[in-house]
């Protein structure tokens, strides 16, 4: 890409964050407003009791700004008023809220009128003669420009500040919350250090319960069927020579549970790590469980090379219970499966038009589904509103 479309670039994305920056400034404007109001109040006693909810919707906005400039938010505000005031995070928001109320609010309208007013008077020349006499005064900002082409030269100019001022208004405009909401020095640590502790926890008590159904599965199948094995061999033993008959089925019988006890510790092996992973890889392990899948599933892999066979592991149940679901809960009549590659994560993708209406504590495996993803440091999502679609999304790190 050549300079001069790179600043053209540039400028186009400052706009259009700057017109982003207008709407929170907006919403800093409206708390600002109620903050003033909360302290007017508390000068008489008044608004003491809203000071917490002030302060709440305060951090609801800073959080909102957060969001737009991908900062870090914090933690809940202290429930205490006097904890909350002393708060460093806190102060610093009202900080930036008289700011980004003013300042950011200017600056966010100058980032907006100016290209509002470059498409106006640039295209005035074009339809300037469809107007009334006297409704054909055209101006730019504060002055008024005489003949349509004046008019389109001033455009012009107003494209040519956009160009040239855009990015360093966007900076100024941002300025506030890239320095007043960013948290505290070792803020992030102790997040992370919390979430690691929280998905460690997760791991250990999925790790448990896996260990609990495969214990469950060896006791109540493999084990039920050995013991009728070996009731069914001490029947042959007293039959084989006083009833031959008797024992020759009692042998087919012994025969029949040793098959089924065979099966069902297969069964559990392959719930353990499933072999079609060594053999065919994830995109084949994925084919066979979207091929047996209850209703019609469009399957699409792009993951080149192998990952981890934890990773691959975790890809493949979360896949093999996402289509349990649809096929069990959702009354879905097509579902679809997209994994791929993105540089160190791999992402997955399940939807289907089935009802919707999916929630983790319904008893649907999703709360294991997600602390299965959790416990590999990964992400889920789900979007499942009443009436469906519903749409499973989930990130698993794979190494670069």
């Amino acid at each position: 890409m050549t300079p001069v479309w790179q600043r053209l670039w540039a400028s186009l994305d400052a706009v259009a964050r700057l017109i982003g920056g207008l709407g929170t400034a907006l919403l800093a404007m409206a708390v600002l407003v109620w903050v003033g109001v909360v302290a007017l109040l508390s000068c008489v006693g008044v608004g003491v009791l809203l000071v917490p909810s002030a302060l709440r919707v305060l951090r609801a906005a800073a959080n909102r700004e957060r969001a737009r400039l991908d900062v870090l938010a914090p933690g809940p505000v202290p429930r205490e008023t006097r904890a909350a005031l002393r708060d460093g995070t806190v102060r610093r928001e009202l900080a930036w809220l008289l700011l980004h109320a003013t300042v950011g609010f200017a600056v966010g309208f100058t980032g907006f009128a100016l290209p509002v007013t470059m498409l106006q008077n640039t295209t005035y020349p074009f339809w300037y003669h469809l107007l009334p006499p006297e409704d054909n005064a055209p101006s730019f900002f504060f002055w008024t420009v005489e003949g349509p082409w004046a008019v389109g030269m001033a455009g012009v100019l107003c494209g040519a500040l956009v160009v040239a001022f855009g990015p360093a208004l966007m900076r100024v405009q941002e300025w506030p919350g890239r320095h007043l909401l960013v948290p505290a020095p070792g803020a992030d640590l102790s997040l992370r250090i919390a979430e690691l502790t929280a998905t460690r926890a997760a791991a250990l008590d999925a790790h448990a319960a896996e260990l609990r159904r495969i214990e469950r599965s060896l006791h109540d199948g493999t084990q039920n069927r050995l013991v009728t094995v070996n009731v069914l061999l001490g029947a042959v033993r007293r039959a084989v020579d006083r009833d031959p008959a008797a024992a020759h089925a009692a042998l087919d019988r012994a025969q029949d549970a040793a098959e089924q006890a065979l099966s069902e510790l297969r069964a559990v092996a392959r719930s353990i790590l499933p072999p079609v992973l060594a053999d065919r890889g994830l995109a084949g392990a994925l084919a066979g469980l979207a091929g047996s899948c209850g209703v019609p599933c469009e399957l699409v892999v792009d993951v080149p090379g192998r990952c981890a066979a934890s990773v691959e592991a975790t890809a493949y149940f979360v896949v093999a219970e996402a289509l349990s679901n649809v096929t069990k809960h959702s009354s879905a009549t097509t579902a679809a499966v997209q994994v791929a590659r993105r540089g160190d994560r791999l992402v997955l993708r399940i939807d289907d038009d089935g009802r919707g209406g999916a929630d983790e504590s319904g008893g649907s495996g999703l709360a294991g589904i997600r602390r299965r993803i959790e416990a590999y440091d990964g992400r889920f999502a789900l979007d499942s509103p009443a009436g469906g679609p519903t749409t499973m999304r989930v990130e698993l790190p794979c190494g670069s």
